[in-house]
């Protein structure tokens, strides 16, 4: 199999790494307009003459560049496998994909944890979720100044709202496609960007669960976690710590850890899953979904 990364960035950097270890990948060629050693690479998707010649493409660019680059792709290859970084926009688009077969990167959903957290709520009746991510984004990158990234810049498709979907994503794989209610989505800090820095939105899902959710920017004590009520039970998955925590309502607990999870674990099933044809990851259209939720969100707060 031949693969094509589009973006060299650290997340391009980390599926050529990932990609290189798979035994269904033979070669790996990159659009970037950085120096890259030792590799294939080509300035731009326009000077490859052959597109064809490609199974696998990922694109790995910023957030803005996503639609153009898909679209160029859907115009010009037939049959092939896409994986679009999340979020697929920066705004919701009309893109109709009928040529190809294409994923989003929500790779927690990959997370054995939050997989064994979808299991033991299989049968149950879920009443609400509190959903919180927050840590500090000039700690998010240590090779660049903050104000330099993308995640800095609202016209490249930065924002927390952007950055940190995939925590929309993974609640409408648990729970159900969610209705925002309510929102603030606000640049609240000191920090130097133009972008949103907060979100706090709280909705409900077609399963009649209510969602509270709150993402940033700005938080100096990293966190992500989930924590869920049912009729019977209550979870509490850490994923920094890589912990799940049951307890039902007798005080009645179970626990469960990985302690040690390698990040790449995760990419490493995902395209595992796309490449062999598994039902588990990200479709275009539930990426779309969550385009929907940020769409929501972003009516709500910038008219």
């Amino acid at each position: 199999m031949k693969v094509l990364i589009i973006g060299y960035g650290s997340i391009g950097r980390r599926h050529h790494e990932v990609l290189l270890k798979s035994q269904m990948v033979k070669e790996i060629h990159l659009v970037t307009k950085q120096t890259a050693e030792e590799q294939i690479s080509f300035k731009a998707l326009e000077d490859i003459s052959d597109l064809n010649v490609y199974d696998y493409f990922v694109i790995a660019s910023e957030t803005h560049k996503h639609f153009a680059q898909l679209h160029y792709l859907e115009e010009r290859v037939v049959g092939k496998v896409i994986l679009c970084e999340k979020p697929l926009f920066e705004t919701k688009k009309a893109l109709h994909v009928k040529n190809n077969k294409v994923f989003a990167g929500y790779v927690l959903r990959f997370h054995p944890l939050l997989q064994k957290l979808k299991a033991c709520l299989k049968e149950a009746t879920i009443l609400s979720a509190n959903v919180t991510c927050g840590s500090y984004l000039p700690h998010w990158r240590t090779n660049i100044d903050y104000r330099d990234s993308y995640s800095a810049k609202k016209d490249q498709g930065g924002g927390v709202l952007l950055d940190l979907s995939h925590e929309i994503d993974y609640i409408q794989w648990l729970f159900g496609k969610i209705q925002i209610l309510n929102s603030i989505q606000m640049k609240i800090s000191d920090l130097e960007i133009d972008s949103d820095d907060l979100v706090v939105a709280i909705g409900k899902t077609n399963k009649d669960t209510v969602i509270n959710f709150s993402i940033d920017y700005i938080s100096k004590i990293a966190h992500r976690k989930v924590f869920v009520t049912t009729n019977d039970k209550s979870f509490e998955l850490d994923f920094i710590n890589n912990s799940l925590l049951q307890r039902d309502k007798f005080g009645v607990e179970e626990k469960y850890a990985i302690p040690g999870l390698e990040r790449n674990y995760m990419f490493e099933c995902m395209h595992d899953s796309i490449l062999s044809k598994g039902c588990l990851a990200c479709t275009f259209d539930e990426g779309m979904e969550v385009m929907d939720v940020i769409e929501s969100i972003q009516k709500d707060n910038n008219g």
